[in-house]
């Protein structure tokens, strides 16, 4: 063992530690562990029933064992005595090569491969909201555009700064904080990593975010689309490939087109190409399709794409490119799973670099109000079935995650469908009674 969770837990006064795993639907799952049990869990793994998460397991199937990953250790700056691990789930003596967190390695591996790494960076927007979620939790924050609004912002002034200052704690270097498009809606930005870190640092940054909230007797919520009239919870991220040593950009490219190297293009190219395929992944519930096909909201504009395009720097696209070295793709919602949207952008990438795949012809026209114009575009799906479909027959998700994984989440995500396509809504009962 490279590292001594048992000296750790000494070292640093730590009292339990969190062994935890993410399941297909995002959910993040865990064990409670004292310190005194941890050097056993670390050699043997903490043990779980599959089939009690979102896997495509049976009651019948052995124990899954989640290895924690010594590496992704994080202390919990507002309970110190806590630490959280990030887990690798095992079965029968093997890794279980369908997990998320599996799956990100397995791509990082293949990138690794070719003598990349992909780097991403995070931006998770959020609500805070009643206890219920009817309402935002701020009854003051009313203004028709309010973005950036410093007023609303600092009557949160004490949640947020507390998650600020945790992520200094942590060494994220965080950098700005905003209130966001939505009233009662804010955005928190940190640095970027490589791939792996940075989606335990998602999983965990969600989870900060949302118990420090509820120190602050508030509810915090990552949902896509909560208000029908508010813009949604994107979250968008910025994506970049550098070299084996993570010290050179190979994106960057300044007599390239936008700065942008060949390789940005090609990997763009064959994320675009597998677009739709992706939203089940990028978009994975019923509700994020209420954000990605919204009307026009409160404040005048959606910031969510529904056309499959790339542009500069166009918050209207859904790749955007704002500056040298990096683009911004913009579809992924609140709801996504870090490690799976992670490893649906570096699989797509690559396939797209090794295809050398055209992404097609840049667009800096507003994509809102003039899409329409513009012939041969595709579209992203209008539902979470269509997206299932998609997903199901996409060549390039089958060949880069593998059948076995495409069949256990399309099949767990058409039940989900299935259960939502049953439900009885009062739209249905206001517009069908006296039909």
């Amino acid at each position: 063992m490279a590292v001594d969770l048992a000296k750790v837990a000494k070292d640093k006064k730590i009292e339990f530690f969190l062994i935890s795993f993410v399941d297909y639907f995002g959910v993040l799952r865990a064990k409670l562990v004292p310190a005194s049990a941890i050097g056993i869990m670390q050699r043997d793994g903490a043990g779980f029933a599959a089939f009690a998460a979102w896997f495509d397991s049976t009651p019948a199937d052995p124990d899954m064992l989640v290895m924690p990953d010594a590496s992704s250790l994080i202390q919990l700056p507002w309970k110190p005595e806590v630490a959280w691990l990030a887990g690798d789930c095992w079965m029968g003596g093997a890794p279980m090569e369908d997990t998320p967190r599996l799956m990100l390695k397995r791509q990082v591996a293949l990138a690794a491969k070719k003598g990349y790494r992909m780097k991403t960076g995070i931006e998770a927007e959020f609500f805070l909201i009643n206890e219920d979620g009817s309402a935002i939790s701020d009854p003051r924050d009313t203004q028709g555009k309010p973005c950036y609004d410093q007023t609303a912002l600092m009557r949160r002034f004490d949640v947020v700064a507390e998650i600020c200052d945790s992520m200094e704690t942590l060494g994220w270097a965080p950098y700005q904080n905003d209130h966001e498009d939505a009233n009662g809606q804010f955005e928190m930005n940190y640095d970027y990593c490589d791939t792996l870190q940075s989606a335990d640092r998602h999983v965990f940054f969600k989870f900060m975010v949302k118990s420090i909230a509820e120190e602050h007797d508030l509810r915090a919520t990552f949902m896509p689309k909560p208000f029908a009239h508010l813009t949604g919870n994107g979250c968008h991220t910025h994506v970049s490939i550098w070299d084996k040593t993570g010290k050179k950009n190979l994106f960057e490219d300044k007599k390239g087109p936008l700065g942008m190297s060949q390789l940005s293009h090609h990997f763009i190219g064959g994320i675009l190409n597998a677009a739709q395929g992706l939203s089940s992944i990028f978009n994975p519930t019923v509700n994020s399709y209420k954000r990605l096909n919204a009307g026009t909201t409160a404040s005048g504009a959606t910031w969510a794409p529904n056309a499959i395009t790339f542009g500069g720097n166009n918050r209207t696209t859904m790749v955007r490119i704002p500056g040298p070295g990096r683009f911004e793709l913009r579809s992924m919602d609140g709801a996504a799973n870090p490690y799976l949207m992670q490893a649906g952008t570096l699989m797509a990438g690559l396939e797209g670099v090794s295809s050398k795949r055209d992404p097609g012809k840049c667009h800096d026209i507003d994509m809102f109000a003039e899409g329409h114009k513009v012939r041969g575009i595709r579209k992203l799906p209008l539902n979470l079935l269509d997206a299932i479909r998609a997903t199901e027959k996409d060549k390039v998700i089958n060949e880069g995650f593998g059948k076995s994984f495409v069949q256990s989440y399309t099949k767990l995500k058409r039940q989900e469908w299935q259960s939502y396509t049953s439900h009885l809504s009062q739209w249905e009962r206001d517009n069908s009674l006296d039909c």
